[in-house]
């Protein structure tokens, strides 16, 4: 659809503004000694990723509601293991049993598929389900 590449384009600029922001904001805690001992840049980061994944899909999808989240528990869990409060042999095997729950919540039937994932076949306007 022509709509489409206008969106995917307007969203370029957001995704760096939102980036650059998150290291500014990082650096900005790390620098006043907000958390010590904590990587904010890298924390946020996961937390943005989270966030992005949201934006750049569209919304509510099968591969967002498995990301999305996905990144921003990543994010809070970190925040825990470089305070002291959660060990990493914990924080692994907590995303892993995230991931699959969140895989199963995005196999109900009112979780759509990604507009993406539906290749049109040109000729017709139909859409074909890979």
């Amino acid at each position: 659809m022509a709509g489409d590449g206008a969106k995917s384009q307007a969203k370029g600029p957001l995704v760096l503004a939102i980036l650059i922001i998150t290291v500014g904001v990082g650096w900005l805690l790390t620098a006043q000694g907000i958390g010590p001992g904590i990587d904010w840049v890298w924390t946020l980061g996961l937390g943005v990723v989270g966030f992005l994944t949201f934006v750049l899909s569209g919304g509510f999808d099968k591969v967002s509601v498995v990301l999305g989240p996905f990144f921003i528990v990543a994010s809070f869990l970190s925040i825990l293991r470089q305070r002291g409060q959660l060990r990493v042999d914990t924080e692994i095997p907590i995303l892993v049993i995230l991931v699959g729950v969140l895989m199963l919540v995005a196999r109900m039937p009112g979780v759509p598929t990604p507009r993406w994932a539906i290749a049109s076949d040109g000729d017709d306007g139909r859409t074909r389900r890979p």
